[in-house]
């Protein structure tokens, strides 16, 4: 039913001292937390995305400008075609590419080293809700990666569509560990560290 008249809420005034709240104000968790809590869900945040023909300073002042060390890398018609990370972008694989090629780094597109599609694997929301944050962080080290992505199937069409993702810098933020890189062993390592200290 739909009101005929809405009345304006009260105001008050905003007293010298108020702060905004913090993100990291979130609850922390625990490795037997369900996993689904410290996933990003897309349902609820949009993901972050970049065609593959821009340059990969774009791609990097994308993460940064959005605070993501992950972009997926889509084509016009806004389908995943790859990833690409911070690792990616600032690792080895543009020296080594330039090293090869020539050039400049400037000149280096997304599609030069992101990740490609048929490369990629990914969980499935039905093994993330039977899970805890345990799980999720033993199978980003066994296959080594900073990030997984989690898929559903799209009632609608039966198609696998991306639901969400796991980064394990978020996970370790939540966790209460401090992540100062994006090297996977070393992220790793402090993780836990950290766990078997509390």
């Amino acid at each position: 039913m739909e009101r005929a008249v809405y009345r304006p809420l009260g105001l008050r005034p905003v007293k010298a001292g108020t702060r905004c709240r913090e993100p990291s104000t979130y609850n922390n968790v625990e490795p037997s937390t369900p996993a689904i809590e410290v996933m990003t869900d897309f349902q609820q945040t949009s993901p972050v995305t970049i065609q593959s023909d821009a340059q990969l300073i774009h791609a990097t002042n994308a993460m940064l400008s959005r605070g993501v060390r992950f972009l997926f890398v889509v084509d016009d018609d806004d389908v995943i075609i790859g990833v690409i990370t911070a690792r990616d972008t600032n690792g080895e694989r543009p020296v080594k590419l330039i090293r090869e090629r020539g050039g400049k780094h400037g000149e280096l597109r997304v599609e030069d080293v992101m990740t490609r599609l048929s490369s990629m694997e990914a969980l499935t929301l039905a093994d993330v809700l039977h899970a805890e944050v345990g799980h999720i962080l033993q199978t980003l080290k066994q296959v080594g990666r900073q990030h997984a992505i989690v898929l559903e199937s799209d009632p609608s069409s039966g198609k696998d569509i991306v639901r969400g993702m796991f980064s394990a810098t978020a996970i370790g933020r939540r966790l209460g560990v401090p992540i100062h890189t994006f090297e996977v062993a070393n992220t790793f390592a402090e993780i836990e560290a950290a766990l078997a200290t509390t």
